[in-house]
């Protein structure tokens, strides 16, 4: 057997208090990835919208295309900044 067979990697809870904890912090990061996968397929959308040209969504704040995509940007980038601020949660 190699080392990590003989030894489990997460041990068991030994109090109520202990599985209630966990519980909530597995539920607490949950629900951040899910806000982040969300908030993803809303940025992938309004970039569809953006490229067909259905709607200038940035055109309040930008006035050329050069600088709406920019804003999107700036919007993607934030997005995956939160992203691996989650999945960071989640692995460590």
């Amino acid at each position: 057997m190699s080392e990590p067979d003989r030894e489990p990697t997460k041990k068991p809870t030994n109090t109520k208090q202990e599985a209630k904890e966990e519980d909530q912090w597995m539920i607490r990061n949950w629900i951040g990835v899910a806000v982040v996968s969300i908030f993803g397929l809303l940025l992938l959308a309004v970039a569809m919208m953006q490229a067909t040209g259905v709607m200038d969504v940035f055109g309040s704040v930008a006035e050329t295309q050069t600088q709406q995509w920019g804003a999107f940007a700036v919007l993607a980038l934030i997005w995956l900044a939160l992203a691996g601020w989650s999945w960071k949660a989640i692995s460590g």
